[in-house]
């Protein structure tokens, strides 16, 4: 069979060995013809590729990023795009193409299988928001990260008796922030799931001063808001190819309030994209492996329209309609864990 590969959307830690997963088994075991589609969606429209040999994917289980490149090309936004999809698709002469990207990606996925062609789903995101995996690559490097920078961050924060807002990756999905604040022994965790009352907050910082704690963590989610209000903080108003406002701000809005209203000297860190970057951790780079695997293997067994998931410790296949009908966002069990933490 002829198989393409595309990574699409935000590049993160676990496609390279994705990509090595599947070429690896798709040549040696299946005698596939692997070739890569560069640059998302924007590859299989323009047909510009790249071929997956034994060779291109040496060496690549470590590294970060995607030796395919990504964009967030939308075929939605282009006049005819899944016509001219399915068109160079078949002047490609691809067998298969698998997909490996996030709620995006996979949407566009979802709606090329109803259109015929013959597609199977990775799921990729460091927000771990998709539906129907228990994980998702990434989302334990960026979490990693988080973790490393909240240890870095807590001796500043003591030595200068400050409060130190960290604002981390999460527009619906808090699961970067709860699980790198817990990891990291953040004070305080704000989240898209639930809106905070900034007197409240104010006040368990104010708390933790009177018991002799002069200096806190405050890890706030890009998509935490306020109570009382509609709009996310955003850089700008401008909208990517997927209709998304860019994110950002929120930690500094924070940070002035949180001095006004307590006279605590704080600071405001933007972890921002180093949470993409760097290699994969030791579980990325085996359920990105996984994953990979799992995917060529789809493809012979004509599962087309499905995705690889994470159940447990089981890499089982699910039907793309069903990963991407709804985020999942962070349960309240786990927010309630963090809760115990606060102040």
């Amino acid at each position: 069979m002829k198989v393409g590969i595309l990574t699409g959307g935000g590049d993160c830690p676990g496609l390279n060995p994705v990509i090595r997963g599947a070429v690896r088994k798709g040549i040696s075991v299946y005698g596939d013809e692997m070739i890569g589609l560069r640059h998302g969606w924007k590859g299989l429209l323009e047909a510009v590729t790249m071929p997956l040999d034994l060779r291109s994917v040496s060496g690549i289980l470590h590294r970060g990023g995607t030796i395919l490149g990504t964009s967030r090309t939308n075929p939605d936004k282009i006049d005819g795009g899944y016509d001219k999809a399915k068109e160079q698709f078949k002047k490609l002469k691809l067998d298969a193409l698998i997909a490996v990207g996030g709620e995006d990606t996979l949407g566009v996925a979802n709606k090329l299988v109803k259109k015929g062609l013959n597609v199977v789903g990775v799921p990729k995101t460091i927000d771990n928001d998709l539906s129907a995996t228990d994980y998702t690559f990434g989302f334990d490097s960026a979490v990693n990260i988080v973790m490393d920078a909240i240890d870095r961050l807590h001796t500043t924060a003591e030595s200068h008796d400050r409060v130190i807002v960290v604002e981390v990756m999460g527009r619906h999905a808090g699961w970067i922030a709860v699980h790198g604040g817990i990891a990291g022994g953040a004070d305080i965790i704000l989240i898209p799931e639930e809106k905070f009352d900034i007197e409240e907050v104010c006040n368990n910082l104010k708390k933790r001063h009177e018991r002799g704690k002069n200096f806190s963590i405050v890890v706030v989610a890009e998509g935490a808001q306020p109570k009382d209000t509609k709009d996310f903080v955003t850089q700008d108003k401008s909208l990517d190819a997927f209709g998304h406002v860019k994110l950002g701000g929120i930690g500094d809005q924070l940070s002035k309030v949180i001095e006004k209203k307590t006279g605590f000297e704080t600071r405001n860190v933007v972890l921002g994209h180093v949470q993409r970057g760097g290699s994969p951790t030791a579980f990325d780079r085996v359920l990105g492996t996984r994953f990979g695997v799992k995917a060529i293997d789809l493809v012979h067994e004509k599962k087309f329209g499905n995705m690889v998931s994470l159940e447990g410790n089981r890499i089982v296949a699910v039907p793309l309609e069903k990963a991407v009908a709804k985020l999942k966002t962070v349960d309240k069990d786990l927010f309630d864990i963090a809760k115990v933490f606060f102040g």
